[in-house]
């Protein structure tokens, strides 16, 4: 006797439902299909990897194999011309519903922006995409993992990793005691938050000359107990951020999640290239 098991990762046809400004360097675009009623996400800062089309195209040049094999599916991808296959970045979900069925994405927009940005600032319904996301809750692309023995949570974000931030605010447990800083280009971008954690939020404004992400933590007083850092945005940033906690804070780095989800001066190409050779060099 065989159990079937779930592949945790699968493709997903998806389009355009609506689109909403959330501030000058945000918008919300909300997808829709019925594949997604296969869809879980399982929360906090979920990743996927989206598929776009180059402008002219209807659809993503994405050729998903017969059988949906994933590995198959993005060799096939990777074959293809450049200027054919379909532009691929990663995102993380905001919101998942399931009465309707959609999910909602928050771009982080801005001007000299890539092809994810400049395809955010146009997307109108019934543009189609395709994703490469989780079809089972309890999956790898679910970073945000406080231990059990943690006694309070430390959170920074830029604007790209805002909308992860905001998730995992929503889902922290009541009264979790939490600080969290938020880096945003302009007084604007601030956005009404939900959560039950007992948070200290400060939002760091570019605009305002407000301190870097690593002067306001390591100005800061920070709680007593075991603590669990989350920390997510441009490259740079975190591995400061990451060495301040751990050299000077000396919180066991086994305990702080932390993603460059871009770099200065680097295409996200590139910054995935730096990633592999890093964790190539660790081995």
């Amino acid at each position: 006797m065989s159990t079937a098991v779930a592949a945790p990762f699968r493709f997903f046809h998806l389009e355009v439902v609506r689109t909403r400004r959330l501030g000058p360097s945000m918008v919300r675009v909300t997808f829709g299909g019925e594949e997604l009623k296969d869809f879980a996400a399982g929360g906090r800062d979920q990743s996927f990897s989206l598929f776009l089309p180059h402008p002219g195209q209807e659809a993503p040049v994405v050729p998903v194999s017969d059988d949906g094999d994933m590995y198959a599916t993005l060799g096939a991808w990777r074959a293809l011309p450049d200027d054919e296959r379909a532009v691929m970045r990663s995102y993380t979900v905001r919101e998942q519903r399931h009465e309707p069925a959609e999910v909602d994405i928050d771009f982080a927009v801005h001007e000299d922006g890539g092809p994810a940005c400049r395809w955010a600032e146009q997307a109108a319904p019934g543009h189609r995409v395709m994703v490469l996301g989780p079809a089972v809750a309890d999956n790898t692309a679910v970073r945000c993992r406080p231990p059990r023995d943690t006694d309070w949570v430390l959170i920074w974000a830029d604007e790209t990793a805002l909308p992860a931030a905001a998730a995992i605010l929503e889902w922290l447990p009541a009264g979790t005691r939490t600080h969290v800083w938020l880096e945003v280009p302009h007084a604007q971008d601030r956005l009404e938050l939900t959560t039950a954690a007992d948070v200290q939020l400060t939002w760091l404004v570019r605009e305002e000359n407000a301190p870097s992400a690593l002067e306001a933590v390591s100005a800061a007083e920070l709680p007593e107990g075991t603590p669990y850092a989350w920390i997510a945005g441009e490259s740079g940033s975190v591995k400061a951020l990451r060495r301040h906690l751990v050299r000077e804070r000396e919180i066991d780095r086994r305990r702080v999640t932390f993603v460059g989800y871009w770099k200065r001066g680097v295409s996200e190409d590139g910054l995935r290239e730096e990633a592999v050779a890093d964790e190539a060099a660790d081995m």
